[in-house]
């Protein structure tokens, strides 16, 4: 059984949940941006949460399978129809042989997550079949006539329908960081910001106030540190950058915050231009 992409709109990558791991040898972990969506999506077909689905940046998907496929998909909400009519969101739905399966523009949010029962199937890289925007592992974007094989299904793992996330107020939750004592006043991180149009799957920049640098870090510098998924970092800018799954593994700009676990999956919904509350969920 196969899917085929009959467009990809404007962004569509193969992802599972990723390559961890190789970081020492400076290859990030890349894998879904919002792996709760991921997940939900793979558990409503019963595959394993490390099965391969695609992930769609601002809709526009259109995919036809050649086999009658129980699908799901989870995330940014769309418009989605069939040539049968509408398809649910986030519960599993039969797609007929020959059928063709259309995403709209979301209605809140950014990426929302295609799962197949069967999972996707594609060469792995270092253990895993997500591409990585920065690096150029895995498989290329997907492209308008690419055949994707889907492996055998199984529904052992099969989840009922789950109530999905609210994307259209997003507040995201920080820890401090390493160098939280660089800022000024580390209060001013939390507030409102602006989601900029320069951000992707390695960083999402912040429009906002200028955040500056405490006594005695002005002009400091840094020497490369390690960076995770959810790092804070403050350029010279005074606008945060907050990574996402394909960040480079080191940077030389002060890691002011990094974002809890949860929040790291938020991020993934951050519309560019949308506005998002940063807070603290500890003191600082």
């Amino acid at each position: 059984m196969s899917l085929v992409i009959v467009r990809p709109g404007p962004l569509a990558l193969v992802e599972d949940l990723g390559r961890p791991g190789y970081a020492a040898v400076g290859v990030g972990p890349s894998g879904a941006f919002d792996r709760v969506a991921h997940r939900i999506a793979a558990g409503l077909v019963g595959n394993h949460p490390r099965a391969a689905g695609i992930e769609v940046t601002l809709g526009g998907l259109v995919v036809r399978t050649d086999a009658e496929a129980m699908v799901a998909l989870a995330g940014a909400e769309c418009p989605a129809s069939t040539p049968d009519g509408s398809a649910p969101w986030g519960a599993a739905f039969l797609l007929p042989a020959g059928a063709e399966l259309r995403l709209g523009l979301p209605v809140a949010g950014l990426r929302s997550y295609l799962a197949v029962a069967g999972g996707v199937v594609v060469p792995a890289t270092l253990g895993s079949a997500s591409t990585d925007l920065l690096s150029g592992l895995g498989p290329a974007r997907l492209a308008e006539g690419d055949v994707l094989a889907v492996g055998p299904a199984d529904y052992s793992g099969w989840a009922p329908a789950l109530p999905q996330a609210d994307h259209h107020t997003i507040t995201l939750d920080l820890l401090p960081g390493p160098r939280t004592d660089w800022l000024t006043d580390a209060r001013l991180l939390a507030g409102r910001w602006t989601v900029s149009p320069d951000s992707n799957r390695i960083g999402v920049r912040l429009a906002g106030p200028i955040l500056s640098r405490a006594p005695g870090f002005e002009d400091a510098e840094l020497p490369s540190e390690p960076l995770v998924r959810g790092a804070v970092q403050l350029p010279g800018s005074g606008q945060p950058v907050l990574f996402g799954p394909d960040h480079p593994t080191t940077g030389g700009y002060p890691v002011v915050a990094v974002l809890t676990e949860e929040s790291a999956d938020r991020l993934a919904q951050c519309r560019p231009g949308a506005e998002v509350t940063l807070r603290w969920a500890a003191d600082v």
